[in-house]
This record gives C-alpha cells, structure tokens and sequence, in this order.
C-alpha cells in the first residue's frame, strides 16, 4: 500500500540529483521555454481516447481514469499535455499494470516511491502524462478538488492562469522546476477550497 508522503509545499524546489533519482531513462533539460497555450476544445476529446485505450488494456484494473491537470478545465491555459489520473488498487505493485501499459506503448518515465508511490507513464503518441496513484490515495482527491474548483471558480482560475505564463517565462533546467515552482499558488488555492463552506 502507499507510504505516507509529505505534503506537496515539502516537496518545493527539488535539486537535480531529486529529480534524477526518480526519473527512468534519460533526463533531459528543456531546450525553451515551457509553452503555454490558450485552452483548446479538443482537449477533453484527447483524454477520452487515451482513457479508453487505457480502461482496453487495463480493463477492471483501471479503478479509476479522470481528466486532471489545466488541460482539464475550461478555459485555462496550459501546456499541450495531457494529465491523466489512473487510480490502480497497489501503483507500488507495477507488475500487475505496468507491463500491460508498455505493450501498448506507454511508458514508465518517474517512479516516486516516496511520494505515495507514484508513478507517470508518457503516451504512444498524444502527450501526455498518465499518474497512476493507489487507490485511498489522498493525492487522488486533492488533484480532483483543484480540478474542480477551478472548472467552477474564475478568480483563481484565473489566478493560477497568469501565475502558469508568469513563470512560463522564466528559464528553467527542467519542466519538473517549473512544476514545483507553481507550488506556492497551488497551496493558495488549495486552502480556499478547504475553507469554502460548501
């Protein structure tokens, strides 16, 4: 089952020999700027082809596949990626998920085990990034929540937007520190929603 993680605010500002460790194959630093883009329709439609090319391979071991990340919401800009959230009973156990996900091109590139034992597989041919968490994981909720509440709040969607191209801007060894960089934001934010009293 998942180890218990720090919280995402600890995990700010990771070194290169961090970002190394957890990264299968070659680690390669950005040759630009983090691309930001306005929200494309086609999005969802992206998502909707990988998440049933992956509930094929995957069948009742995909618990869970959902939409996450800026690619999700209405309306923000974002990088050209594709999150996907697949929720698989054990992500520590890869052999009962993983070899399935590699012969249908998928593959494994981080392996956090100290960080709820995530994992993030790169697609056969859209990009995208596949985090495979453990099901009860909390970081399942959190992510949905952020989701959620900026598909529904404009003020920090927009927020989050103009932090997103501020930071974009900026020159950066590797996405992963862009990443880390929006942490602060994301904690903002994420404190709102816990306090709304919806």
């Amino acid at each position: 089952m998942s180890k218990e993680a720090p919280p995402l605010d600890n995990r700010t500002s990771r070194t290169e020999e961090e970002i190394r460790a957890y990264t299968i194959g070659e680690l390669k630093p950005l040759s630009s700027r983090i691309p930001i883009v306005d929200y494309d329709p086609h999005w969802p439609e992206l998502f909707t082809r990988e998440a049933d090319r992956i509930r094929s391979v995957l069948g009742s071991r995909a618990l869970r596949i959902e939409h996450a990340g800026s690619t999700s919401v209405p309306g923000l800009a974002a990088k050209p990626i594709i999150d996907l959230l697949l929720v698989v009973a054990d992500s520590a156990e890869e052999d009962a998920y993983a070899p399935a996900l590699g012969a249908a091109g998928y593959m494994l590139r981080i392996r956090e085990p100290n960080w709820y034992e995530h994992r993030v597989f790169k697609g056969p041919d859209t990009d995208i990034n596949l985090h495979v968490f453990s099901s009860a994981c909390p970081e399942v909720d959190r992510m949905l929540m952020f989701r959620d509440w900026l598909r529904s709040n404009a003020a920090d969607r927009d927020l989050y937007a103009r932090t997103k191209l501020v930071l974009a801007q900026k020159d950066w060894k590797y996405v992963q520190n862009y990443a880390d960089a929006k942490t602060v934001v994301i904690e903002e934010i994420i404190a709102r929603v816990r306090s709304d009293p919806k």
